[in-house]
């Protein structure tokens, strides 16, 4: 499903904006941080030694969550389950506000689904710099997007 096209790593390492991260692409808060400790399903666990695997892939779909909403409730047209799952990893990886206010949303809410490809290739960059980790992530929800159900 959705996890299979991100990596999943254990202990804690720093993304591709050097943001402290864990399992599947979990941003750690400023709470997390400072306490050592993440909430997965209203269980706190100890990240400081690393995850196992179940708790990276609860932690990932617990993250979901509100990201499955936010799709759901900005985008207006029909979407195949292909479709919705690689705009909730897009929006997972921008932020829900940029992911509301893009183009991309806009021309897919006109009813042009053939822009989303073209628009989600924009997204490749960390600040000014193109990302190959971005490249490749963006290729693989494309490719997802253009998957028949």
């Amino acid at each position: 499903m959705l996890v299979k096209l991100e990596g999943l790593k254990n202990k804690v390492y720093l993304d591709g904006a050097a943001k402290k991260t864990i399992g599947i692409g979990h941003l750690l808060t400023a709470e997390e941080l400072l306490t050592s400790k993440i909430k997965i399903d209203g269980k706190y666990y100890d990240y400081s030694l690393g995850l196992d695997d179940h708790l990276c892939k609860k932690l990932c779909l617990q993250d979901l969550e509100r990201f499955i909403k936010a799709v759901d409730s900005i985008v207006y047209v029909d979407l195949n389950q292909n479709q919705f799952n690689a705009l909730v990893i897009f929006c997972y990886n921008v932020g829900i506000r940029v992911f509301k206010e893009s183009t991309l949303v806009k021309m897919l809410n006109e009813g042009n689904y053939k822009a989303v490809p073209l628009q989600l290739k924009r997204w490749n960059k960390i600040g000014t710099t193109v990302s190959q980790g971005l490249v490749n992530r963006r290729d693989a929800e494309i490719k997802l997007w253009l998957t028949p159900e």
